[in-house]
């Protein structure tokens, strides 16, 4: 499954939304865009997963909090073009060589994607769900794990090597980490506020524990990826809760980090099918890895 399950990345797919978005030059990471815990968008409504909102985010906050209405102003600004431009040199949409056969490639829309295979051109409300993670992309835990690690070693291309347990019998030879090109002042806001989601106050890996490591800093971003459509008539009554849901209806709990922080040494994903939230489920068990 680390190499050929598919899954929607949810909001750990967040900081590709902020790097498109600088990289356009149309979200200025000071900018705070207002959450009151729902964004509307022509005649549909599309909410924040914090039902009060979380009032106004810069850049910083938006990551921290894992703000969705923060990231569909950017998806909605950026579009999808940019979006899946950053998306596949983080590692996304391909395969890597590892001695395994039958690897997904997963999915990364972009508009000739969605003109070519849907006959339609692209929605500009598909750019928000886009945004935190959902709509068509699909992703695999391996690409979880290099987008993690391209981020912890500032924008280089670093490729996974798979080793065997024993005499350390690598897959395929080394690639030297090649720089991406990224701006690093984009990277550096993307790596802060990843840092802030699992030690500042209100950080939603903080609730997990993801932190209490004596001594070494994670900076990571927990996700949680609907797999089910929720109506109005639902968020009205009260969103139905996981433990609620038959087992195939619940959400997917996700979690990326990377540590030590100030000398990354190891990134790590965890997606845990149908496991409900990602900083309660996915959260503890990048920890404890």
């Amino acid at each position: 499954k680390a190499v050929k399950g598919i899954y929607p990345p949810g909001s750990t797919f967040k900081m590709i939304t902020a790097l498109a978005g600088l990289k356009s030059g149309l979200m200025d990471p000071k900018e705070r865009v207002p959450c009151s815990g729902y964004y509307p968008f022509g005649s549909r409504v599309f909410h924040c997963w914090k039902r009060g909102g979380h009032g106004p985010q810069d850049l910083h906050g938006g990551i921290k909090n894992s703000c969705d209405c923060y990231f569909y102003e950017v998806a909605r600004r950026t579009g999808p073009d940019v979006i899946a431009d950053v998306a596949r040199a983080f590692g996304f949409g391909q395969t890597f060589d590892i001695g395994i056969s039958d690897v997904s490639k997963g999915l990364v829309p972009d508009s000739a994607w969605k003109l070519k295979r849907r006959k339609a051109p692209w929605n500009p409300g598909e750019s928000l769900s886009y945004g935190i993670g959902q709509g068509f992309l699909i992703v695999t835990p391996l690409q979880l794990a290099v987008m993690s690690a391209r981020i912890a070693n500032d924008g280089r291309a670093v490729y996974p090597r798979l080793y065997r347990e024993r005499g350390h019998v690598a897959s395929a030879e080394p690639k030297p980490p090649v720089s991406m090109g990224v701006d690093a002042a984009s990277l550096k806001l993307v790596q802060e506020g990843m840092w802030a989601v699992c030690n500042e106050p209100g950080g939603t890996a903080i609730v997990s524990g993801q932190i209490n490591i004596p001594g070494v800093q994670i900076a990571g971003k927990t996700g949680t990826a609907q797999v089910r459509n929720i109506s109005a008539g639902e968020r009205a009554g009260g969103v139905i809760s996981n433990d609620n849901l038959p087992w195939a209806m619940r959400d997917h709990a996700l979690s990326v980090c990377y540590a030590p922080y100030d000398n990354q040494r190891y990134a790590c994903s965890v997606v845990v099918d149908h496991g409900g939230g990602g900083s309660k489920v996915a959260g503890p068990i990048a920890r404890d890895i």
